[in-house]
């Protein structure tokens, strides 16, 4: 203790600042002179009532104390887990009441079995006080209740709401709309959220990552994002995408939708340079006729029955393919009939020029399996490099027979390397 005495104050904070929670930076006030009042500049303040042993007035309590003991000017994160005794939104007004100048703050409440259940309401103040120099802004398991007054937050970059329920519709859409240089948002709804029509107008909008796991429920995302990049959509609702704005800057996408509403969205995204897919079991939920001539990257997940119409059609749409992945990522579901290559009508008989490495993963041995490496073999005439992963351990003589299944003769680069490997990894 005594060497790290000798450090510059900026080193010490920096050290502080990844202690796990407030409690411990407080507490370093007592090693010695130089370190009395060395924690009331941390620019990391993590509050997390799991590590208290006393009940939810004492907590508040120390919430307040040390948040008017602390003289730093910013507050680069100030960080709430909530919910193991204190379990109601009195901290957070305490918080608004002393610290106007946060460029990050998180709000998670905790919500297992063993925890409060009342729900946390984020109070308006809280809002209003920090918003200003405000960048980054994760809610998780809180209630947003709609703003009684207009508000605007200028400098917000960073939009993170999971498990978040909404007073309706407009509580959320006022306050994506109140962030005029927003880039990256990122909203994962839960059952019983009040939340029915999603609205994503930003200009400034790069990053941007919906999930809904509800697969009762009908809603809608509207995207309106021009300078979007990146894109990640996981939706097993009823539910429709209404795509307003051309998204001609897309690098990478991930669609995993159950509804077959897919047709605009994927219209849509014909700039993008990576792809993954997993669509529903439509024969439509894939555009006839788009062309994606900046494609380099695709993952094709297997989970669905119609993922080898999905294959070949991207195959064919996809001029300069690079890298192709077949992956299983979810589960099969129980009672449905598996895709079977001779019932593929699409396989078209032409060569993809520019595939360099191919990988499967979770191979079993199928037959669909051993037609579809064959046939990846047969017209990709620049392949360089050619994997197959098995769930399981595979032995010198179980390669030797898997490689009788594809010969160099039958390989349109004969200078492919196919190689097997085992993969115990989860999805």
């Amino acid at each position: 203790m005594d060497r790290l005495s000798y450090l510059h104050d900026e080193v010490l904070l920096d050290i502080l600042s990844f202690l796990p929670s407030a409690k411990e930076v407080v507490s370093t006030m007592v090693l010695s002179k130089r370190w009395r009042f060395l924690w009331k500049m941390v620019p990391r303040l993590v509050y997390d009532d799991s590590y208290q042993t006393t009940e939810k007035g004492n907590f508040s309590t120390f919430v307040d104390r040390s948040l008017v003991l602390h003289k730093a000017p910013v507050l680069e994160t100030l960080h709430f887990k909530l919910g193991k005794i204190s379990g109601s939104g009195y901290t957070l007004v305490s918080a608004a009441d002393y610290k106007s100048c946060v460029r990050e703050l998180v709000v998670e409440i905790d919500i297992s079995p063993s925890s409060s259940q009342t729900p946390v309401v984020v109070p308006w103040s809280l809002y209003s006080r920090i918003c200003t120099m405000l960048a980054s802004l994760i809610l998780h398991n809180v209630v947003l209740v709609e703003f009684s007054a207009p508000v605007s937050f200028p400098s917000l970059k960073e939009l993170e709401l999971k498990s978040v329920k909404y007073s309706g519709n407009e509580s959320v859409n006022k306050l994506i709309s109140s962030c005029p240089v927003l880039e990256y948002l990122a909203v994962e709804q839960c059952k019983g959220d009040n939340l029915t029509t999603l609205r994503v107008r930003v200009p400034s909008l790069k990053r941007l990552s919906l999930i809904e796991h509800e697969n009762n429920v009908v809603h809608e995302f509207v995207i309106d994002a021009p300078s979007l990049e990146r894109l990640k959509i996981v939706d097993y609702s009823l539910g429709s995408r209404i795509v307003e704005s051309n998204m001609s800057r897309i690098i990478t996408a991930s669609i995993d939708l159950w509804s077959p509403q897919t047709e605009q969205l994927l219209d849509s995204l014909t700039s993008a340079k990576s792809f993954f897919l997993c669509l529903p079991n439509s024969k439509d939920a894939y555009p006839v006729g788009r062309i994606f001539r900046s494609l380099v990257h695709l993952t094709i997940c297997t989970c669905e029955t119609e993922w080898l119409n999905v294959l070949i059609r991207v195959l064919r749409d996809s001029p300069n393919l690079k890298s192709l992945k077949i992956q299983k990522y979810h589960c099969f579901r129980s009672g449905e009939r598996r895709p079977c290559w001779k019932e593929t009508s699409l396989v078209p008989e032409y060569l993809l020029p520019s595939l360099e490495t191919f990988e499967l993963v979770d191979y079993g041995g199928t037959e669909t399996e051993k037609e579809v490496v064959a046939f990846i073999l047969r017209i990709a005439s620049c392949l360089k490099q050619a994997t197959i992963k098995t769930s399981k351990p595979i032995d010198h003589d179980k390669k030797l027979e898997m490689l009788k299944d594809f010969p160099v003769s039958s390989r349109r680069s004969p200078a492919c390397l196919l190689a097997f490997s085992w993969s115990c990894a989860i999805p």
